[in-house]
């Protein structure tokens, strides 16, 4: 069974930096495409950014320059490392993961089918 375990979330002020984490279990990240994605109150859930399972990258064009998406394969976990964080990066974040090879080039959530239980991220002073 797929399990995708997010953390690492919580409270920081603009220009802040937080580590997200997504630990996978179940699967091995040699062979699957995983991706972040958020969701802020009222909008709809957006791609991030993801990670092919060759380590192949696409970063939405709102974090690009500040969010770096990366993974141990030995730990089975996939990392999202936010610098100088905005008011509008405020969202409840997810990482899901894609058997579709292709899946990271679109890095749109409809190619994903396991999906974590989120983590609040708040940018706020």
């Amino acid at each position: 069974q797929l399990q995708l375990v997010e953390s690492g979330g919580g409270l920081v002020q603009p220009g802040g930096s937080l580590r997200l984490s997504c630990a996978v279990s179940g699967f091995t990240l040699g062979s699957y495409a995983i991706g972040w994605f958020r969701q802020a109150p009222g909008k709809e859930r957006e791609g991030v950014s993801c990670i092919s399972s060759g380590g192949s990258t696409k970063y939405a064009d709102s974090v690009k320059g500040r969010f770096t998406i990366s993974k141990d394969n030995a730990k089975n976990t996939v990392y999202l490392q936010m610098n100088s964080l905005k008011p509008e990066d405020t969202a409840v974040y997810y990482c899901a993961a894609s058997w579709a090879s292709g899946a990271w080039r679109t890095c749109n959530e409809h190619a994903f089918g396991s999906w974590g239980q989120g983590t609040q991220v708040t940018v706020s002073s």
